[in-house]
């Protein structure tokens, strides 16, 4: 295939596309709540009303407001329906015709695009979900996809690749923040033929769905990026790790890789060049611990998801012991705009230590939930309030980032941007993106023995620090809860977070303790309130 046949695939999608069309967002939000059947009902009522000539039901990715699904939109006049039931699919026909009110279907009223959760998102990574059918290759292209990976293969070196996504100044989204095109440049100069590109989505975080969203929506991208970076560092096989839990991704990813060989996107000689590469499926059984890289690659290699000391680095000694190159979902999807507005471009936006966007699951006691792009930068104030509405009662207390490896941010610091380094300051992280709001009701005490109780669950047990650490936490936070600690179990606890912070093998050891400390740091009223012995507790008789 060379870039005449790609342009010819993508006129002949845009030719057959009808003049109006209905999407209908089934990915697993709102599949969950019966958007399949509302499509077939679309269909039917298309059909009875003999619009099929001009009118098209597609299926399409994310819609990002996920709690108000299932979802539909209206193109060209881009009307976005929300909660809509298979009952009122005769109320939209009904629209098409003419024969009924706009703002009138049913009771429903289109959603207001110029709501902040809508003016307030950047997309990039999301630039396809919601208007691709994420089954359909052909829609891919139209949109302009695959063309980056032809540009890399005829008009740029692997150097100049990797140079552009230094640039950029991407940082690694799976939750680390390690600079993308230094981490690309370290594969690239390791001298071994053999080298291998896994693309992460091994998402476990409590509360999180971007990567499953993006895997579902447009899994084509994934695979573009992840082939523009076999390019850049010399390798010839890449894997998707993804979780069992998400079947939807693992389904569209499986027809994504079929389409793409058809095509010859992926496989032997692509684009007629020198250029070879494939990319496989590993279902991951579940632990946690397996996002944590060592962890993942020893799972691909078919043992126990353990990790294992560093260095080496996977970098240097990864895969079977070759140069690999671990980066998560949303890095491989910035890659394909990265190469085609360049570098400086995706530099401009942001702030100067945290470029780019961030995509975020914007979830728990907010009236506005889903999927969220925003530039880095933007303040959490501006996400929680402004995008998210607030809470439906009483007031907001905190937002917890970072799912179990981050902490909890009181209100008062919601003027903080949101930037790798400013939330670090905060005794939190980033994470891959996991935002959950609490209310004036939350107790943080309960929130910190809910993440340390799937700490300690998660555990894969190969450290001591971890393995009994996560325990001991556990129980002194549920004696805590059940007003039977002292000032000494406090302290105890205290101790414990940073013993288990300091010598623990990998990553989740290491920020387990992260939810209880920033809880005590914020919110250390809380703890005494249920001390037996302290002046704003009950004394003990």
């Amino acid at each position: 295939m060379d870039l005449t046949e790609l342009f010819e695939i993508a006129q002949k999608e845009r030719q057959s596309r009808k003049s109006v069309r209905i999407r209908c967002c089934t990915a697993a939000a709102c599949a969950s709540s019966n958007s399949e059947i509302l499509k077939k009902s679309l269909e039917e009522e298309i059909k009875k009303a003999d619009l099929h000539n001009t009118v098209e039901v597609c299926s399409v990715g994310c819609m990002r407001f996920c709690g108000r699904g299932p979802l539909v939109e209206i193109d060209p006049d881009g009307l976005l329906y929300e909660q809509v039931t298979p009952e009122q699919a005769p109320a939209i026909v009904a629209v098409l015709k003419g024969t009924s009110p706009v703002n009138e279907l049913n009771g429903l009223t289109p959603l207001d695009p110029n709501h902040p959760f809508f003016t307030l998102q950047q997309p990039i990574v999301l630039e396809n979900s919601g208007k691709i059918d994420p089954e359909r290759i052909e829609d891919y292209i139209a949109v302009g996809g695959y063309q980056q990976l032809y540009r890399v293969l005829n008009e740029m070196t692997p150097q100049q690749v990797v140079e552009e996504i230094s640039k950029s100044g991407l940082r690694g989204r799976g939750g680390g923040g390690y600079p993308t095109g230094l981490k690309w440049a370290t594969v690239a100069k390791m001298p071994r033929e053999q080298k291998y590109v896994i693309c992460n989505a091994d998402e476990g975080d409590p509360g999180a769905f971007m990567d499953r969203s993006v895997l579902e929506s447009d899994p084509h991208r994934i695979l573009e990026g992840m082939a523009i970076a076999g390019y850049a560092i010399g390798a010839n096989h890449g894997y998707i790790y993804v979780r069992a839990e998400y079947p939807l991704a693992i389904k569209h990813l499986q027809k994504a890789i079929a389409q793409a060989k058809k095509y010859g996107l992926l496989g032997s000689q692509i684009f007629d060049s020198a250029f070879d590469f494939k990319i496989d499926i590993r279902v991951g059984a579940g632990a946690f611990v397996c996002g944590e890289e060592t962890a993942l690659i020893q799972s691909i290699e078919g043992g126990r998801g353990n990790p294992r000391p560093r260095p080496p680095y996977p970098a240097e000694s990864g895969l079977w012991g070759c140069p690999t190159l671990i980066n998560n979902v949303e890095s491989f999807a910035n890659i394909a705009p990265i190469i085609r507005e360049g570098g400086d471009w995706y530099a401009s936006i942001g702030t100067e230590k945290s470029k780019g966007t961030k995509v975020f699951a914007l979830t728990g006691k907010v009236r506005n939930t889903g999927l969220i792009e925003v530039p880095m930068g933007i303040t959490l104030r501006q996400i929680v309030e402004e995008m998210g509405g607030g809470v439906p009662y009483g007031e907001v207390k905190a937002v917890q980032t970072g799912g179990p490896s981050g902490g909890c941010i009181p209100a008062e610091l919601f003027d903080t941007p949101v930037e790798y380094d400013s939330l670090i300051k905060l005794g939190t992280m980033m994470g891959s993106g996991g935002m959950i709001i609490m209310d004036s009701d939350t107790s943080m005490v309960d929130v910190a023995q809910f993440y340390m109780e799937f700490c300690r669950g998660e555990s894969c047990g190969k450290c001591v620090p971890c393995r009994a650490g996560t325990v001991q936490m556990y129980k002194l936070l549920t004696k805590i809860l059940d007003r039977e600690a002292t000032l000494i179990d406090l302290q105890r606890l205290e101790e414990l977070c940073g013993m288990v912070k300091a010598t623990s093998l990998c990553g989740l050891g290491q920020s387990a303790p992260n939810p209880v400390l920033s809880t005590l740091r914020y919110f250390r009223h809380e703890y005494l309130e249920l001390i037996q012995d302290s002046p704003n507790g009950k004394v003990s008789c």
